[in-house]
């Protein structure tokens, strides 16, 4: 009984701790993203902050232009990798950019 107890316990647990299934979490759109445009950034804000180069995000019903902005890395050095928009059979979809 006590075994069979501690063998449930430590599955439940597993199942617990293990990794989530990753499933697809794109938002496709059938229409491709306008032409990116390009912002010349202002005068840096603070020594050691990053461009973050604006982007064309969607909105449900059309895509809409989010301005570029200085932003302050996470760590010294980090580089940011700007998300982009990939395309596919089932349509576009956003990559969120991350920092390196």
């Amino acid at each position: 009984m006590r075994r069979t107890r501690l063998s449930g316990l430590l599955l439940l647990a597993g199942m617990l701790y293990a990794a989530p299934a990753t499933a697809s979490t794109h938002v496709y759109v059938q229409v491709g993203p306008p032409v990116t445009i390009v912002e010349p950034p202002p005068a840096m804000p603070h020594p050691g902050y990053v461009w973050r180069p604006g982007y064309y995000r969607w909105n449900h019903k059309k895509y809409e232009w989010v301005h570029g902005a200085w932003v302050n890395p996470p760590r010294g050095h980090a580089v940011w990798i700007p998300g982009h928009w990939a395309h596919e059979a089932r349509g576009y979809y956003w990559i969120n950019g991350h920092w390196r």
